[in-house]
């Protein structure tokens, strides 16, 4: 899952320093090819325990049920805490949790300046520029840095001899360069280093050019028949003032006919209104000598009365990735070569294009059907080539569809609305049976040596209930603001008066101190902390959802409940476990403070697993039981180690709470 309004709005570019000198890879350290035992992790991002069993029962998921029955494993597998996905991943891949890997949530703060920054990787650009007239000339290195700290399972794996490879696994980005291949998945940026920024081209009266969350909207005017536009990319980190590069585009509309011809660059495509294009390369000019290349998917929705067409996120090319996205260097272009270009972006399925209304739910379902197609596709290449150790792939499109389009199975969700969604409501199902489809190919190719896991990072439910964390602080005295006043809001902590506030959420599930030598502006001794989180704590468990009658925080973890302790300084004091049914709104994550505390979510993100993470497991499912067992996450990857006869692999239970 990824909050799609967090996620989008502190994003930067990475592209001065992939620009400045980093290198197009990593190269990774090559174990001697040993004779091996072969094992087969699938990984199906958001895969529900509840709703995997009940589709099983009524015969729906006839591969699982097989797998099942054949003398392995099938159960909830418990889930991280919290139980967001690169903190579950996170937890997959060390066996550490949140205080030991330093991934607590999407995004985190830097304390000294209260900006928020992604968890996961961290890009600087080069620190000597020679400035050239207009120009300036990096003289070192920028570098992009994974924050996932501990050892990777495949890691070990890979020390003593098991060849590894690990496809699009999540908090892996830039690749650790540990296993044989690599690609990079969740947490790969597109080229403007968000987690995804769409544009959409109207000829539509009176539009402004505005953004819109998780994208940006172009008013163009349609002269003779003709739309002349440019598509933008990011700032030119080759420029002494920031100018954004660009390509032109020219869209030719049929006169009768809804159907238009585009132009970008040497390449052309045709299109009737209602279709995609595929893949169309792309290069912007930087400097004389040098372009970036990338590639987009061009949507024509509309040609006339108004001419409307959606551009993807702007992707890196795998022909000739600018950032570093696979191990070796040349793994992504060989799967391009093999099968097409494909998304590098790490979550493609664009919800924030169907929140903000840019594409409908209809749209929105075949966009990520195309998403999900690729991972499905270039699936079969990689297992014809996997000859034997351990091969891990993973699968968002169940993740990224059920936080859409979950609504749709719940007529008790306050947005249901019957005409609009009834005809929805066998989409998920249909994800999961496409995904049992999947493992009857994989089973029937396995072999009898092989051990077949499936498993998933977190389950799924209904969001119905925002919880406001910054208003409920404000109400119960730990925040003050500036203007009580104030109509609107703008967020980042801009109505805070940080002198009279003692704490703040930020994140979907993170509670900070305003802590006295650690926060820029802090209020609470360390003599005080304690006590403080203490009292927090017991007045979140005891808030009551009135329209419920039940709680509305079903769990709480301190910083001390983490087991281990390596990074526990980057993350928060409290992490709090939501109700069931109940999740952080997106405004609060971002330090913004509304009128009420819990209110009815009614937008079209309407599935989710934020929340305690009891009510919330995933799925693990084996071809034959393990040589040692795994009930959560952060056990399986030992578990993983334990099937070639190693040990060394740290596990241990959850993170406790209150």
């Amino acid at each position: 899952m990824r909050p799609r309004v967090a996620g989008r709005a502190v994003a930067g570019t990475a592209l001065l320093a992939a620009l400045a000198g980093i290198p197009g890879g990593c190269a990774g350290r090559r174990a001697e090819a040993v004779p091996t035992r072969r094992v087969i992790v699938l990984g199906f991002d958001g895969m529900d325990y509840a709703l995997t069993k009940r589709l099983m029962a009524e015969g729906r998921l006839p591969s699982f049920s097989r797998l099942a029955a054949s003398g392995g494993t099938f159960g909830p597998l418990g889930t991280a805490v919290p139980p967001q996905s690169p903190v579950a991943w996170s937890d997959f891949i060390t066996g550490l949790d949140a205080g030991g890997h330093g991934i607590f949530d999407f995004i985190h703060r830097d304390p000294e300046t209260m900006v928020p920054y992604l968890s996961t990787s961290r890009t600087e650009g080069p620190k000597r520029l020679l400035p050239l007239g207009r120009y300036q000339v990096p003289l070192d290195s920028g570098k992009v840095e994974l924050l996932r700290r501990g050892q990777a399972f495949w890691e070990l794996l890979e020390s003593r001899g098991v060849r590894t490879t690990i496809v699009r696994i999540p908090a892996n980005f830039p690749p650790s360069g540990t296993a044989h291949r690599e690609l990079s998945g969740m947490g790969t940026p597109d080229v403007l280093g968000s987690y995804g920024i769409f544009s959409f081209l109207t000829s539509a009266p009176f539009t402004r050019e505005h953004d819109v969350s998780g994208g940006k909207v172009y008013p163009v005017e349609v002269v003779d028949g003709v739309v002349r536009t440019k598509l933008y990319g990011p700032d030119n980190p080759f420029l002494r003032e920031k100018e954004k590069v660009s390509v032109d585009l020219t869209v030719w509309l049929d006169p009768e006919e809804p159907v238009a011809k585009l132009a970008v660059g040497d390449e052309e495509r045709l299109l009737a209104a209602g279709e995609w294009s595929d893949w169309v390369p792309l290069e912007f000019p930087l400097v004389p000598t040098q372009a970036l290349p990338a590639e987009a998917r061009f949507y024509l929705r509309s040609v006339r009365p108004d001419f409307e067409l959606y551009v993807s996120p702007l992707n890196f090319d795998p022909l000739a990735p600018a950032l570093p996205i696979s191990t070796p260097a040349s793994f992504a272009a060989e799967l391009a070569r093999a099968g097409g270009r494909y998304y590098t972006q790490g979550m493609p399925e664009d919800t924030q294009a169907l929140k903000t209304g840019t594409l409908t739910p209809e749209e929105f379902l075949a966009q990520a059907r195309i998403a999900g197609g690729e991972v499905i596709e270039q699936w079969d290449y990689v297992l014809d080539r996997f000859e034997g150790g351990l091969l891990f792939y993973y699968f968002g499109n169940p993740d990224q569809v059920s936080h859409m389009m979950w609504r749709s199975m719940d007529p008790g969700h306050p947005a249901y609305d019957a005409a609009k969604d009834a005809p929805f409501a066998d989409v998920i199902p249909q994800v999961y049976e496409e995904l049992d489809s999947l493992v009857g190919r994989t089973l029937g190719r396995l072999g009898g040596d092989a051990t077949l896991v499936v498993m998933s990072d977190h389950g799924f439910t209904s969001w119905r209930r925002s919880f406001h964390l910054n208003t409920w602080l404000r109400e119960n005295g730990f925040l003050a603001v500036l203007d009580p006043g104030l109509g609107s809001d703008p967020g980042f902590f801009a109505n805070v008066d940080w002198s009279r506030t003692r704490a703040y959420g930020l994140g979907l599930n993170g509670l900070y101190v305003n802590l006295r030598g650690r926060e820029r502006q802090g209020t609470v001794p360390a003599a005080e902390r304690e006590a403080l989180v203490e009292e927090i704590a017991a007045r979140l468990l005891a808030t009551v959802d009135p329209a419920t009658g039940g709680p509305a925080v079903t769990k709480v973890y301190r910083r001390e409940d983490f087991r281990n302790e390596g990074a526990l300084e980057v993350g928060p004091d409290l992490v709090v476990g939501y109700a069931h049914g109940t999740r952080g709104s997106d405004e609060s994550a971002l330090g913004e403070i509304g009128p009420e505390v819990i209110t009815d979510n009614r937008g079209p993100w309407s599935g989710d697993h934020c929340m305690d993470h009891e009510t919330v497991p995933g799925i693990l499912l084996t071809n034959r039981p393990l040589r040692r067992p795994a009930p959560d996450l952060r056990s399986l990857g030992a578990a993983l180690v334990a099937e070639f006869g190693l040990e060394g692999f740290p596990a241990g239970p959850a993170a406790g709470a209150r």
